[in-house]
């Protein structure tokens, strides 16, 4: 009886996980705007990239495979997140690292499974718009984990970002920043790569912005202008 009511439970969450997913996004772009700001980085971020990832399982819950190797992958996450709680010393920086690790092949995951599910959508509805929206900033997520990594192994590659190993949380904000702006191609020039790699990865960046504005987008807005003509 038990089993059954966790399993309707679940169904239900399911028809509702890409705004579960949308709404953990939010949060974690935007809730600095609410709490206090050393709090929501130290306390409130970790805990909400915690949360998204199990709306991330929920999301791709039919893939049983994939589930059970995601569900592997938050155990990991929660075990460092853990460990950099107890002790921040200098095992931090690394473990700060596999953190980015985590997310950032969670994301790649995610992300794609996001796009498959709208992509094949027969209908355009609300639930499919709001997949629309958590794909192009799950791409943006994807961005701010590469170009975190990238700043912690090769300081200096990101001019405008002060990023240190004794302080990782200082930049976090302007890479996020950064991040969106390049994935948007609008590109202020306050932040600049410098080096190759980094200037490789704005690239890659700007190209999926655009291949997903250009192709998924341009798809999904057809089908539903294919389905309200094929009404009328």
């Amino acid at each position: 009886m038990g089993f059954n009511i966790k399993i309707s439970m679940v169904k239900e969450l399911y028809k509702h996980r890409f705004e579960i997913f949308f709404l953990t996004q939010l949060f974690i772009l935007f809730g600095s705007l609410l709490f206090p700001n050393d709090f929501f980085e130290d306390i409130l971020t970790p805990t909400l990239f915690l949360i998204n990832t199990m709306a991330g399982i929920l999301l791709i819950s039919k893939k049983k495979k994939l589930m059970w190797f995601l569900i592997g992958l938050f155990a990991v996450s929660l075990l460092v997140f853990g460990s950099s709680m107890l002790k921040k010393d200098t095992d931090f920086q690394e473990n700060f690292l596999i953190r980015l690790s985590v997310y950032f092949i969670f994301y790649i995951f995610v992300t794609h499974q996001i796009i498959l599910q709208i992509w094949r959508a027969k209908r355009v509805n609300n639930t499919v718009v709001i997949g629309l929206m958590c794909g192009y900033i799950s791409l943006g997520f994807i961005a701010f984990f590469l170009f975190t990594t990238i700043a912690l192994l090769e300081p200096n590659s990101f001019k405008g970002v002060i990023i240190q190993s004794s302080n990782i949380d200082m930049g976090l904000d302007s890479i996020m920043y950064y991040s969106y702006i390049t994935l948007m191609t609008i590109g202020y020039g306050d932040i600049v790569p410098v080096t190759p790699l980094a200037q490789k990865a704005a690239i890659i960046t700007g190209l999926m912005g655009q291949f997903y504005l250009v192709i998924v987008t341009a798809i999904i807005v057809g089908k539903y202008i294919q389905h309200n003509t094929s009404l009328d």
